[in-house]
């Protein structure tokens, strides 16, 4: 699937729609370039879980909790991640494989402990189509539940 987003605030009601239509136990990835937007479509999310609290970036401590809404949501950013066993070292598998969601900016440093069934979400720009635009393509477990 694939939504078009002309600015910040549809990309955030994107990611609202998967965080309303989200189970526990959902592991989906974040690609795209610095500054594309991927914690925006994050702050989406939380604000679907029923997350009030301010969604920020966990570029220091690898990994950030919100567990005051519907669902848990654990917002992973591993840019910083030199070695996949610093992963093991936080406990990525209670987090994987708990109650809760994972969102993971820069999964591609950790694809081998990622599993199988993960949904993948990739935000790019197009300037042809504006500043603002990203085309956001989602590829796994539940695209169908967070069409525009």
């Amino acid at each position: 699937m694939t939504i078009d987003s002309y600015s910040p605030e549809e990309t955030f009601l994107a990611g609202k729609r998967l965080g309303e239509n989200a189970s526990s136990g959902l592991i989906c990835t974040l690609s795209g370039d610095l500054g594309v937007g991927k914690t925006v479509f994050i702050k989406g999310v939380a604000a679907g879980l029923g997350i009030a609290e301010p969604v920020v970036s966990p570029t220091f401590t690898i990994v950030q909790e919100y567990r005051e809404g519907r669902l848990p949501l654990f917002h992973f950013d591993v840019y910083r991640i030199e070695d996949v066993d610093e992963m093991e070292e936080i406990g990525y598998d209670d987090y994987f494989f708990g109650d809760g969601v994972c969102m993971i900016e820069w999964p591609e440093r950790i694809l081998e402990i990622l599993p199988p069934d993960h949904m993948e979400v990739t935000i790019e720009k197009d300037l042809t189509k504006g500043t603002d635009y990203r085309r956001i393509s989602i590829k796994g477990e539940s695209d169908e539940n967070t069409s525009a």
